[in-house]
């Protein structure tokens, strides 16, 4: 039971819920890419992936990587695929065009990369991260280094990888113990070793682009001493680096890519970007990764949904209420709880996620200040809120899809176990989904007292709010604001408190992605995933605002507690 793309709905949401191509065509590059063209690219792309990815995800899951004596071997097919990926210019979709790319907007590749993650998500790992070295290389390495790796990095020709975590050193990167020593004909010495390394070493490309943090000999302790060094598996001369696969490890899922112990043993590598500034430089590929991860979470749960929903419309079970005869299980309230549920998760994300897309474009491109200033607040506000929520309702909405299927659901024959497996990790790559919710409240809210936040939630466009709407985005500026005091005098309140407010804010985003459904949208299709929102997802808020309230009131009586005995 393979997973076709939802190419119908996706054009709905781009082309009539978000007017996506008139958005990107008043941004300079884009002007010429209207949507005809977009609809040819995404049909294009779905038949890609559909014939030449999908295929493979049951088999490489069984058969996995293979390790021998530093070598990694990919499952059967992954290295054909790849090689007509990169070569039928799939992974530089919106790169530029000086740099080997088509310069389209950055939504339709986010839509490719979602519909790869929900087809074959093991193999989809090891382009996950060209976009982001890209982005990486282009903006902070030297005019040598982008003339050596930039195309070939823009291209797919050769992959790349994010070399971040030792095995003392997990989301605390300020332990890094990994070292770059300068030599005079200005390259460096890396010595150390990473874990984690998703595709340090396999057979899909020649070579393989590793961007490895790093210390330099005299750099200060912590995150402010850490620098980045581009670090290739085969050097400019044919020469092969120093850098040595130690093993693969045996996980519990996403068997199809090779998550590498990496070993850097005096490999000749390049600083990118300045001294001790290495995290400003990888920032830049840890944001497009945190987005991408974002939709891997909607195309996982894609797929689990088709086929929970083939499966509710072919199995018979039981009577449903008023039948009289053994019904679908699809007509049993329960089922279409679960399916409706996942619907209205999927659609709104998408909307969010393409939205963000668009944004970043304007960030990028506008020549409006203004314009380029509130995209700039979406992106950073609401990434972190992607990244977690998506995957968080990835694994757990996938779940409840294998619930469909009843003990058919826990055996490996229908294909949904794999992806509940496989979906699990997006909840702690790229930044564990708890880091995010740090990252959101006390990084981004509360430096500005919520102040962008607010701005942010008063001037959604679009569709005007519900009462119900309204009264939620007005609640969550006051729980804002209320927190943002309380923790002036209890440092530890925001990060008891920072999983419920992201999960808070992306069910406010979500209940305005709806609206923006909802006012473009009729039919069944769209209607029973709204009433399924607005009676099992939304209640929700009502329950996280009533968990931060509850904690910041705690915290206010122990500092009025502590105030009157002084």
């Amino acid at each position: 039971m393979q997973a076709r793309q939802a190419l119908a709905d996706i054009q709905h949401l781009l082309t009539h819920v978000l007017q996506a191509p008139s958005r990107w065509q008043a941004l300079a590059p884009f002007a010429d890419t209207d949507g005809e063209l977009a609809a040819q690219v995404l049909d294009e792309a779905a038949k890609f992936v559909d014939s030449a990815i999908a295929p493979l995800q049951r088999s490489g899951d069984e058969e996995g990587c293979r390790f021998d004596a530093g070598k990694v071997h990919t499952p059967a097919g992954f290295r054909d695929a790849y090689q007509a990926f990169w070569q039928a210019g799939w992974p530089s979709l919106s790169c530029a065009p000086e740099d080997g790319g088509q310069g389209l907007p950055a939504v339709l590749e986010c839509v490719l990369f979602e519909w790869l993650a929900g087809a074959n998500h093991g193999w989809t790992m090891a382009p996950g991260l060209l976009h982001g070295a890209y982005e990486c290389i282009k903006h902070h390495a030297s005019d040598e280094l982008k003339a050596q790796y930039l195309e070939k990095v823009a291209t797919g020709e050769w992959l790349a990888t994010m070399c971040l975590t030792e095995a003392h050193a997990g989301s605390d990167l300020g332990l890094v113990r990994t070292r770059g020593v300068p030599q005079p004909d200005g390259s460096a010495r890396v010595n150390g070793s990473k874990i984690f390394i998703s595709g340090g070493e396999h057979d899909l490309t020649d070579n393989i682009v590793h961007l490895v943090l790093a210390r330099l000999p005299d750099a200060p302790a912590g995150p402010k001493g850490l620098s980045l060094f581009l670090v290739p598996k085969v050097l400019p001369d044919g020469s092969r680096n120093a850098v040595v696969c130690e093993r693969i490890e045996e996980k519990m899922g996403l068997h199809g890519s090779p998550t590498c112990v990496m070993r850097f043993d005096d490999a000749t590598g390049w600083l990118v970007g300045e001294p001790n500034k290495g995290l400003n430089a990888m920032f830049v590929m840890m944001n497009a990764a945190r987005l991408h991860v974002g939709l891997q979470g909607i195309g996982l749960l894609e797929a689990a949904w088709q086929k929970a929903s083939a499966y509710a419309a072919e199995r018979r079970q039981m009577r449903a209420p008023g039948a009289k005869d053994t019904s679908l299980i699809h007509d049993h309230p329960a089922i279409r709880r679960i399916l409706h549920t996942q619907r209205a998760w999927i659609d709104g994300g998408r909307v969010l996620a393409y939205h963000t897309a668009l944004q970043l474009d304007v960030a990028k491109h506008s020549t409006d200040a203004g314009e380029r200033a509130a995209a700039q607040r979406w992106c950073a506000l609401v990434t972190p809120v992607l990244k977690a929520a998506l995957t968080d309702q990835g694994f757990h909405g996938a779940s409840a899809c294998l619930q469909v299927f009843g003990g058919h659901g826990y055996v490996r024959e229908w294909g949904i176990e794999q992806i509940v497996r496989d979906a699990r990790v997006a909840m702690i790559y790229e930044g564990t989904n708890e880091i995010q919710a740090i990252d959101l409240l006390v990084r981004k809210v509360l430096a500005d007292g919520g102040q962008g936040l607010a701005t942010l939630l008063t001037t959604l466009p679009g569709t005007a709010p519900s009462p119900a709407a309204s009264a939620r985005r007005h609640a969550l500026v006051e729980i804002t604001q209320t927190l943002a005091i309380a923790a002036q005098s209890d440092a530890e309140l925001p990060y008891w408190v920072a999983d419920d407010y992201l999960r808070a804010v992306a069910l406010v985003l979500l209940d305005w992605a709806w609206c923006q459904i909802g006012a473009a949208s009729h039919g069944e299709r769209w209607n029973a995933p709204a009433q399924a929102l607005t009676q099992w997802v939304l209640p929700e808020f009502d329950m996280r605002a009533a968990i931060l309230r509850q904690r910041i009131a705690q915290s206010l009586e122990i500092k009025n507690k502590l105030a009157a005995s002084a």
